[in-house]
């Protein structure tokens, strides 16, 4: 798989993190009924959240730490862990998917979820959980939902990954709406626990 020059990435990185960081957070408009959840929070452009995630994939696993940064249709990942996992970067300008491991090698994925599995015996669906962790379907493959007597989404199957959520939180008047604080999600012997502790909405 072909490498891409390290100073190139580096700076392609530091304007993603640089960009979310220099704008304003402001707070989701007023949300009513599960039609305006999806349109408003499949607009948002710019967000990011923060937390802990749990990978287990047959009788092997970690926990460690993930910060996801949407920007547009590009995103920033970062996972941490122990157990030679170390801190591992997954990043998207839209078009190309970069794997960046522990050791500064980076790597273009032609299929993140497959790559990823074969290097680690684990996935995340790189794919779909900025939708997932909005607390919204992936509006480019099918689902069969579920919700919750408050309108929520609680339980989705899209992609081969069955996926909850099982808590929501008020996270503030800086975030405006009740959003995803533990989401889980299945699929071919791998789990992901995501537990998350802070969420940013940007101008």
């Amino acid at each position: 798989m072909p490498r891409l020059n390290s100073r190139a990435v580096l700076i392609a990185a530091l304007l993603v993190v640089g960009g979310c960081a220099s704008q304003k957070t402001v707070p989701l408009p007023e949300i009513q009924g599960w039609e305006a959840r999806t349109a408003i929070l499949a607009e948002r452009e710019r967000w990011a959240f923060s937390g802990r995630v749990a990978v287990s994939a047959n009788d092997d696993g970690f926990n460690g730490k993930i910060r996801w940064n949407q920007d547009g249709d590009g995103f920033l990942t970062t996972v941490s862990g122990p157990l030679g996992v170390g801190k591992t970067k997954v990043e998207n300008d839209g078009v190309r998917t970069l794997h960046t491991d522990k050791d500064g090698v980076q790597t273009e994925l032609v299929d993140a979820e497959a790559e990823l599995y074969y290097r680690y015996g684990w996935t995340i669906p790189v794919r779909s959980l900025r939708y997932w962790a909005l607390g919204i379907p992936d509006p480019s493959l099918p689902a069969a939902t579920e919700f919750g007597e408050d309108g929520e989404l609680t339980a989705l199957e899209q992609g081969g990954w069955t996926v909850s959520i099982s808590q929501y939180r008020d996270f503030g008047a800086k975030v405006g709406e009740n959003m995803p604080r533990i989401v889980t999600a299945k699929s071919s012997g791998t789990r992901v626990r995501i537990v998350i502790d802070k969420w940013q909405f940007f101008d």
